[in-house]
This record gives structure tokens, sequence and C-alpha cells, in this order.
């Protein structure tokens, strides 16, 4: 039955997909850091991006998937948009050298692949680099598999009377046959797959070569769609890369398709059979291609930069947004902790300035600055909720131990920094608008107390950023010993405080509700502020593990 065929090819085709999907994550989660380097470390130059985008794309069985990251990089300022369009050319290269392995009969292999692969993906641990070539083992062996049923069942199409009809409009339009070729590449996400469809179709005969040939130039336009819509919510330098890129496969297309209706060339130079010969061209193609617009991407470059411009900020309508939370490394957890961790010290930054701020509104009783602190919390606030959304997307299975606490990190010490940020906005501040209110001064020598106290709090706010980003053990060490003369300042601030009310110095008493209040609110954001500490010094053995002296201890003191 016709259907039943088709329901099995389409079963094939499926499983095709997910087999380059597991090859891929699995690369991305084992090696992904490591090719990340190799791309940016590659990018000085245009030559050796090109070639970093074949060895990077070849692992990764996918130009999508290198153009997106590569899209990421440009957005993010890392890459320039010459380097990413030398990378993404070499990566198109990269997916015909794994077409080109596939097209032998290696079917023998898979069950192979699947055993080893299933082997070494049951390892305990969730994240190791042993279960990820695990799941890259299986993913191939899914992949040759899936070959092995696409060409046994679609022989019995070659007797259908109903698939000439189908393919009978297409073989007659070229441009309409390169456009359903381009639709299904970006529906498959994948034109490897496309590809490697196109040849068990050819090599069973049941789609004719030059028709094969057609959907493989559509194929190679329908891979940049994909990376092309993703881009459109990034800044302009991410979406020139694949905009960049479209323009190249679209001339290279129209330009084939002009040679092929001119000169009608002899294909079988290409090799001894079709299914060959439709590898061999869509591998031609990305080369010729890539020789042919290499020397000249510095017009691109300008070009798509005059066609998509950078956007003028307005900073008077523009909402805050993140700025280094990227969805698409999810696959990549160290990667992804990083980019918390840089977005984590922005909030932080920005609680620095409110802390300055909020100083700056009690030693000045200036109203406008209460509006700028609230304006800041309020950025806090977005920014924190994004990054906790972020952070969940994570997901544990991906993440190694390491991964796992500095995960758990990053998420305690984001929430203590928006929660100093609600005790300067509902607290501090709300003592700064009293103070001005009430127009009252505090005496000059508690001012200076204060003063103190706060440049105390503030160097200890930086400080724990410097710890958060670095787990210094010494630096985690002078944290916890700044929290005791930070301690002891508050002491004896509180005293001398007192000790004027005993005097009846007016200011002193005027102002004895917010001094001590502000006493007490120092003291909790420092303590938060410390928490990163303790966390390390603990891993690192210097940390005891109560602060209570043990019973025995007391008895042999002979204080019992």
């Amino acid at each position: 039955m016709p259907s039943l065929v088709l329901l099995h090819i389409i079963g094939g085709v499926c499983l095709l997909l997910f087999g380059l999907r597991l090859v891929r994550n699995g690369v991305t989660r084992a090696f992904g850091v490591q090719l990340r380097k190799i791309v940016s470390a590659a990018t000085r130059n245009r030559v050796l991006a090109l070639i970093a985008g074949v060895g990077v794309t070849a692992l990764l069985q996918s130009s999508t998937a290198t153009t997106m990251i590569i899209a990421s990089f440009a957005g993010q300022g890392l890459i320039s948009t010459i380097s990413g369009l030398a990378v993404v050319l070499g990566a198109d290269v990269g997916t015909t050298l794994v077409a080109q392995i596939l097209t032998f009969d290696l079917s023998w292999l898979s069950p192979v692949l699947i055993i080893f692969g299933y082997m070494f993906y049951s390892a305990k641990d969730q994240a190791s680099v042993k279960r990820q070539v695990g799941r890259i083992l299986v993913g191939l062996g899914l992949m040759l598999l899936a070959l092995t049923v696409i060409k046994q069942e679609a022989g019995p199409l070659r007797e259908s009377d109903t698939l000439p009809l189908i393919l009978a409009p297409l073989e007659d339009d070229p441009f309409f046959s390169v456009l359903v070729g381009a639709v299904l590449t970006w529906l498959f996400h994948s034109s490897l797959a496309i590809v490697l469809l196109l040849m068990s179709m050819v090599h069973t005969g049941i789609v004719p070569l030059p028709l094969a040939l057609m959907l493989v130039l559509g194929a190679n336009i329908g891979n940049v769609i994909a990376p092309l819509l993703s881009s459109l919510k990034d800044p302009p330098q991410a979406a020139r890369i694949p905009a960049g890129n479209l323009i190249m496969r679209l001339i290279g297309v129209f330009v084939t398709l002009a040679a092929i209706q001119i000169f009608k060339p002899d294909f079988s130079i290409l090799g001894d059979d079709d299914a060959r010969i439709v590898v061999n061209f869509h591998m031609a193609f990305n080369i010729v291609l890539a020789l042919a617009f290499l020397p000249f991407l510095g017009s691109l470059s300008k070009f798509v930069a005059r066609a998509i411009p950078d956007v003028k900020k307005d900073d008077s309508n523009q909402k805050i947004a993140p700025q280094y939370l990227d969805d698409r490394v999810f696959d990549t957890p160290t990667v992804a902790l990083t980019n918390a961790s840089r977005e984590v010290l922005r909030i932080a930054d920005m609680t620095d300035q409110m802390l300055q701020l909020v100083w700056n509104a009690f030693q000045k009783n200036d109203t406008t600055i209460v509006a700028k602190i609230r304006e800041a919390d309020e950025n806090v606030d977005i920014l924190y909720r994004a990054l906790k959304s972020y952070l969940v997307k994570i997901t544990g299975e991906t993440m190694n131990d390491t991964e796992g606490k500095r995960h758990f990190q990053i998420l305690t010490f984001a929430t203590n920094i928006e929660h100093v940020g609600d005790i300067i906005d509902r607290n501090l501040l709300s003592l700064a608008e009293k103070k001005i209110k009430d127009n009252v001064n505090f005496s000059k020598a508690g001012k200076e107390e204060l003063d103190n106290l706060f440049q105390l709090v503030l160097d200890s706010v930086r400080l724990a950023q410097t710890v958060f980003i670095s787990s210094d053990v010494r630096l985690a060490r002078q944290l916890v010993e700044d929290k005791v003369i930070i301690k002891n300042a508050e002491k004896e601030a509180s005293l001398n405080h007192l000790g004027r009310l005993q005097k009846g110095v007016p200011e002193t008493i005027a102002t004895s509700d917010l001094h001590m209040d502000i006493i007490r609110d120092l003291r909790r954001i420092n303590s938060l502020m410390t928490s990163i500490a303790y966390p390390i010094l603990d891993d690192a053995g210097e940390l005891h593990r109560s602060l209570l002296i043990n019973s025995d201890e007391i008895v042999s003191d002979g204080k019992v």
C-alpha cells in the first residue's frame, strides 16, 4: 500500500532528524566550550575562520546550529561580520563532508554504534563526557539505520502511478523545485537530512536526477531561513550574519540555475551513479560558493550593514532588557552559566549604584535622586525575573556536579542582590524621604560614622562581586573578615550615638530613629553579600561546621 510505504519513509526521516539532534546535543554538551574557543580564536583571519567553520560543523553535523552560534557571537560583539560570514561559508562546506561519509554503505555499523553508545550513555554521571559520547554514537547509529529504512521502504514507490503526477510539476519548473527544496529544509531545519533523503530517493530511482539537483539548490537556501528568523529578535549585528549568508546563497543558486539552462552540463563527471552525483553536486556548489565569495566578504559586510543598520537607542523610552542571556546555548551549560554570571554582575553593578545614590540622597536631601533609585530597583527586578527564568531552562540533565554548584551559586547570589535592592528601595530610601520631609540633619560625628559605614558596606558589595566571579578562597576569607570589621564599626557607631543622646545633642535626638534604622539596614546588606563567601570557604575546608562550642570541650575546661 502506497500510504503505508509513505508512512515508513516519514518515520525514517523523523528517525534521521532525531539521530542528527542526538549527535548535535552530544557534541555541544561534551565539547561545546572547546568548539566555541576554536571559533573565537580563528575569527581573526577569514581563511582560518572558514576552516574553523568546516571543522566545527563536521562535528556538529548542522550548519544551522553553527550559524546560530556565530550570529549570537556577532550580536554580543565578539566577532566581526566579515569573520562571521567566513565561518558560515565553512559551515556549509562542513555539512557536505558528513553527507559524503554517509553515502557509503555503513548499515553494518549501525548496531555496533548503538550498542556501544548505549553502554557509554548508561554512565552514572548524567552530564559526563562519556555519557555525551554515548549520545553521539547512538545518534550516528540511528542516522545509519534511518537511511537503511528509507532506502528499503522507498523501492515500492517506483511502481506507484500517483508519484509521477506529483513530481511532474516540479520537473517542469526549476524555480518551483528550488522553492519546494527551500521550504522542506526550513521545516526540517536540516539541509543534511534533505540531501541524504534525496540521495536515497535517487538511489532507488524514485526522484529523477535533474529534479534532485534543483531540490538540493533549494536546500542550500532553506538552511539559512531558520537562523535568519531566530536572529530577528537579536541586535542588528546578529541578523547580518544569516542575512549575508542568504544573499550569497541566492546569488549562487541563480547563477547555477542560469548556467544549467544555458550550458546543459553533463553531471556524470561528478560521479559513477546518481546518488553520488547528488552529494558531489552539493559539495561542489558550497566549495565554489565559498571560494567565490571569500575575497569579497568586506564588500558584502558593508552592504548588509547598510541594509540592517544599527538601532539608535532612545534611553528615555527604551525598556531594560537582559544583555547576556542567550537561549541558544542551553546545550552547553558552561556557556549558559557564564552568560548568567555576566548578567548577575550587571545587576550587582546597578545595586552598587543604588547604594551610592541613596547615601547621596541622605547627604544632599535631593528628591530627584529618589526617582532614580526607584527606577533602578524596577530594572533590577525585571532583570532578576529574566535571570531566574533563564536559569530554570538550564536542565539538570545537562550539568555535571561542578556546573550544578555554579548554577545554585548564581541563583543564590542573584537572589541576595535582589533582596539588597529591596532593602535600599523599601527601607533606606523611605528613611531618606523621611529625612528630606522632616528637614533634619545628622550631627557631625553621626554623619562621619554613617559615612564610614556606608563606605565599608559599599566596599564589601564590590568585593563580593569579585569573590562571586573568581571563587578565590583568599578573597572569600577577606570578605568574611571584613564583616567582623563592619560589625565592630556598627557597634561602635551605635554606642557613640547613645552617648550623644545622653548628652542631649539636638541633631542626634532629631535623627535617632533614622540613625539606628540605617545601621540595621546596612548590617543586613552586608550579611546578604557576605553569604557568597561561605560555600567557597566550606569547600576549601576553612569553615567551622558550627559556631557553638562543643559541650565536651566546656567540661574539659572545668566550666561545667
